[in-house]
């Protein structure tokens, strides 16, 4: 890339990667960091323990959480990509060949997330590659110690001018890394729970299951959407995501997926109870017109609204579905769009919680959750109602 700046105009970044592996293969980590590429700016920094993987993996998941992170800043800007690794810049420069099976889908994966004509790869001495690599130490220190790695600085992004309507998402907070594992216990399976975003019913909070209407995001709701989005991109772990078949959650499911370059898979059981008669009604509008159901359904989970569905039947399905989606993505990261219920239904069978603890538990919307299950049976519960992304 030459100072002259992007061809059309835009912004350019300079992505610095790298990985390391204190054994290869052994406990790794990987470090990145965005800056602008005209002022020098340190935009975004990004790193995470890996656990037990080869050196060359951490390098090509140090560029991956490089470039989803430039891409969460602005998708249209030309990169320069600056690591001490030959055989990455090589390969990715097209003039070697990507051989090893590992780094196939790596490459690959890399590949999506600009088009080929806005990336440019520059090798450098380790020497000019000491951000990167602090932080990739720091994510294995933190690793091996059973934590989870930690930004030292807030994350800035410049605003342009030119776009006053994205203000909301020029500062977007990469998430807490509280769902990392302890490195251990085994990679788990990890599902980062992502409530959808807003849609006109929910400041009204109106009962919105499966059994009425099909609202679509407002425009508030789709903030909330790109704002978790680039958080994940930041963060640079989700792995595959899946959705409820509902229309507010595949719309807050497809923003991540354009962040992620990933496809959503729909997952019928996740989606919302059918809250039957009390549908589109608030709260006291059913305590009026229908107080005998509501006294029942608040009393026992077994007991469904009238036409509607209990929480037993809806725990039911969405442990099915959970065991469907372990066995599916054994070992990996899952973005798992959903509703109230669902997700709180999944915190509470990770705690071993009763079906009544669904009424003791607050979910805002769009607040991301995450539970970790480990191949003896064991889940962990990480985080829970999260709204730092939305701030």
């Amino acid at each position: 890339m030459t100072t002259g700046g992007n061809a059309s105009g835009g912004r350019r970044f300079v992505v610095e990667a790298d990985g390391g592996s204190r054994g290869n293969p052994g406990p790794a980590g990987y470090g990145a960091v965005v800056r602008d590429g005209d002022t020098g700016e340190l935009l975004a920094e990004a790193a995470e323990f890996l656990g037990r993987v080869t050196n060359n993996v951490a390098e090509y998941r140090g560029l991956i959480a490089g470039l989803r992170a430039a891409a969460a800043i602005d998708p249209t800007a030309a990169v320069e990509v600056r690591m001490d690794s030959k055989l990455v810049v090589e390969q990715m420069s097209g003039r070697w060949q990507v051989k090893h099976p590992d780094m196939k889908p790596l490459a690959a994966e890399a590949r999506t997330l600009f088009p080929a004509g806005r990336v440019q790869y520059r090798w450098i001495p380790r020497k000019e590659n000491k951000h990167a690599d602090r932080l990739a130490n720091e994510a294995m220190d933190a690793g091996q110690a059973g934590r989870a790695w930690e930004p030292k600085a807030p994350r800035t992004v410049a605003v342009e001018a030119s776009e006053p309507t994205a203000e909301a998402l020029a500062e977007p907070k990469p998430l807490p890394v509280g769902w990392a594992a302890p490195a251990d216990m085994g990679k788990p399976t990890t599902f980062v729970l992502l409530r959808h975003g807003e849609t006109a019913l929910t400041p009204q909070k109106r009962f919105s299951g499966s059994g009425g209407d099909d609202p679509a995001l407002s425009e508030h709701g789709r903030r909330q959407a790109r704002l978790a989005a680039a958080a994940f991109a930041t963060r640079g772990t989700i792995e595959a995501i899946v959705s409820s078949p509902l229309r507010r959650c595949r719309e807050t499911a497809q923003a991540s997926a354009d962040a992620l370059g990933l496809e959503v898979r729909i997952e019928e059981a996740l989606r919302e109870t059918d809250f039957g008669s009390f549908e589109g009604l608030t709260f006291a509008e059913v305590k009026e017109r229908q107080p005998e159901a509501l006294d029942a359904w608040l009393a026992s989970p077994k007991t469904a609204p009238p036409g509607g569905e209990s929480f037993v039947a809806v725990s039911r399905r969405v442990a099915a579905a959970r065991d469907r989606l372990l066995a599916r993505y054994a070992g990996r990261t899952v973005l798992v769009v959903s509703h109230v219920t669902p997700i709180k239904t999944l915190v509470r069978l990770a705690l071993g919680a009763p079906t009544e603890a669904l009424y003791r538990m607050e979910l805002s919307a769009a607040a991301v959750s995450a539970v970790q299950f480990y191949a003896d049976g064991n889940a962990s519960l990480r985080l829970f109602n999260d709204t730092s992304h939305l701030r």
